[in-house]
């Protein structure tokens, strides 16, 4: 009975010890948290999504704390929390860009020529490498949800064979544009009136074979545009949104519909 006793207090004390050295080990060595950076990440959505071009909130709220990051760059959190930064740190919020995903393609089906079956498990990854993947255009949405699997909000289905964006449920992380193989996700302004929704580079003949909805490169658009707004590069239409004012002409004189209204 005696040994049980000495067992016991020798693991008791033994405790004891630990505790008192662990205890002193981080008063003496402990790395002090800053609590400015504390405060910065609760501040933050913590979506960590990685569109301010740091690892997750907690990097960002590093950087920030350090002064090596400027407040504006939560794209999720948009100007409510760039604000509540610049209040922490004492510092101009900035100011903030705006911006969501766009799918640049209506290759829905019936308009666009889809003269493979791809069998096996849905994938814009693995479709993209069997020959650019099985639609007609090389330019088009595969369909195959990548952008999708990685959107942490649920903000993008798969209808009619094309990504579509829910603007009520995007946070504009931009996970999506990274995921898509095919580079037809951009980020756009959110105040954009008007948008191509394309990417085919093909002549134009050869485009519209492919794909009813295409551009063709007509030009209609950038001769139309009062504000020199939209060029036709490589049989494309591109919209620069610095000088387009949402005027809505060129949605009007596209001959097969692929620039779109309100996108």
């Amino acid at each position: 009975m005696t040994e049980f006793f000495v067992a016991i207090a020798i693991l008791l004390v033994t405790g004891l010890i630990c505790a008192v050295i662990l205890a002193l080990v981080s008063k003496y060595f402990g790395v002090e948290e800053d609590e400015r950076q504390v405060k910065v990440r609760e501040a933050l959505p913590g979506a960590n999504c990685g569109a301010c071009g740091y690892t997750g909130c907690d990097g960002y709220a590093e950087a920030l704390a350090k002064g090596e990051a400027e407040p504006h760059l939560c794209v999720p959190g948009a100007k409510a929390v760039a604000e509540k930064i610049a209040e922490i740190l004492g510092v101009e919020a900035g100011k903030v860009s705006e911006i969501m995903p766009y799918v640049h393609c209506n290759g829905v089906f019936g308009a666009l020529e889809r003269p493979v079956e791809f069998e096996g498990h849905p994938s814009c990854a693995i479709m993209s490498l069997a020959s650019g993947g099985p639609t007609a255009c090389k330019f088009s949405c595969l369909g195959g949800g990548d952008c999708a699997k990685v959107c942490p909000t649920d903000a993008i289905c798969i209808k009619d064979g094309v990504a579509r964006i829910d603007r009520r449920k995007c946070i504009s992380c931009g996970a999506c544009v990274k995921a898509c193989p095919k580079h037809i996700i951009e980020m756009i302004p959110k105040g954009a009136r008007v948008a191509v929704a394309c990417s085919s580079c093909d002549p134009g003949a050869v485009a519209r074979k492919n794909c009813k909805n295409a551009c063709i490169g007509c030009k209609k658009c950038e001769k139309t545009c009062p504000h020199g707004a939209i060029t036709v590069i490589d049989n494309l239409a591109r919209i620069d949104y610095s000088k387009c004012t949402g005027c809505g002409a060129c949605a009007e004189v596209c001959p097969t519909g692929c620039i779109k209204e309100k996108p």
